[in-house]
């Protein structure tokens, strides 16, 4: 294993960062299971044979467009279940949700982890309209892990793989890992099993931006330098997507993703406009 480098250790490691971590990961899970208990929604819907690529749709009425979430967690742990809360204030809004599980690390690689959202996109693309989500207009969203998998879906070649891109009106990446090679010397690498090309591929920073609409970056002010530097280089590379990037006053790297939820905010703002 590859030296261990101090500083990243400490910058990466989130939940040593916020240690009441577990309390708020508990809020959520509460708040999801409530939301779910009242919702219109269809669970565990597949979109591929492995356990865990399974999507959750939370439907609106008479929606106006479709948002996709995709949850944290550093590619090996959580559930799209811990994030049902964040579908609570969109479909209050006339937006209809569908949140993304995937494979996790170590069984699965990054990569493979990349792979499971592009596929579950495009089966939301086939199939969303059978199940009551509109998708002639749809925003991308996610949180760290979350964000990063939005960019590696705004730096697919989708008209290449057959599908037709023009749907995508725009996302957001919260608190998104752009760079994976720092992680090479975290402890995290145990379980992500990367190497310095496996990071290269999957890293949004070394790849072309496809699509040719916004992405709305955002990072805790209270985060670590290595985070808010993570957004602010996504943003000096893809200069023509990311036009805004929000550094959230008050917010670490776990409350951010309440603040995105609050309708005044500015990522809510930024989602409800691109549906206007």
């Amino acid at each position: 294993m590859a030296v261990i480098d101090p500083t990243l250790e400490h910058e990466y490691d989130n939940r040593a960062l916020v240690p009441e971590h577990p309390a708020i990961i508990e809020r959520w899970r509460v708040a999801s299971a409530a939301f779910r208990a009242g919702a219109d929604a269809e669970l565990d819907v597949a979109y591929g044979r492995e356990g865990r690529q399974r999507m959750d749709l939370f439907r609106a009425p008479n929606p106006r467009g479709t948002v996709v979430f995709i949850h944290g967690g550093y590619w090996r742990s959580l559930d799209k279940g811990d994030f049902s809360f964040v579908a609570a204030p969109f479909i209050a809004s006339g937006l209809s949700v569908a949140a993304f599980n995937y494979r996790l690390c170590p069984a699965a690689s990054v990569e493979d982890v990349i792979a499971d959202c592009r596929a579950a996109l495009a089966w939301l693309l086939a199939n969303g309209p059978q199940h009551g989500l509109p998708v002639d207009r749809l925003a991308l969203t996610g949180h760290s892990a979350g964000g990063h998998l939005v960019s590696m879906l705004f730096a697919t070649d989708w008209p290449q793989r057959g599908i037709d891109p023009a749907c995508i009106v725009g996302g957001v990446s919260l608190s998104g890992v752009a760079d994976l090679e720092p992680l090479l010397k975290c402890s995290m690498n145990e379980d992500l099993r990367l190497d310095a090309p496996a990071a290269r591929l999957a890293s949004p920073l070394y790849h072309r931006c496809w699509l040719s609409v916004p992405l709305y970056l955002a990072v805790g002010a209270g985060e670590s330098p290595a985070f808010r530097g993570q957004t602010r280089h996504l943003q000096r590379v893809w200069p023509a997507n990311c036009r805004t990037v929000e550094e959230v006053p008050g917010c670490n790297h776990f409350t951010i993703v309440d603040d995105f939820v609050r309708p005044e905010s500015g990522g809510f703002r930024f989602v409800s406009a691109l549906f206007a």
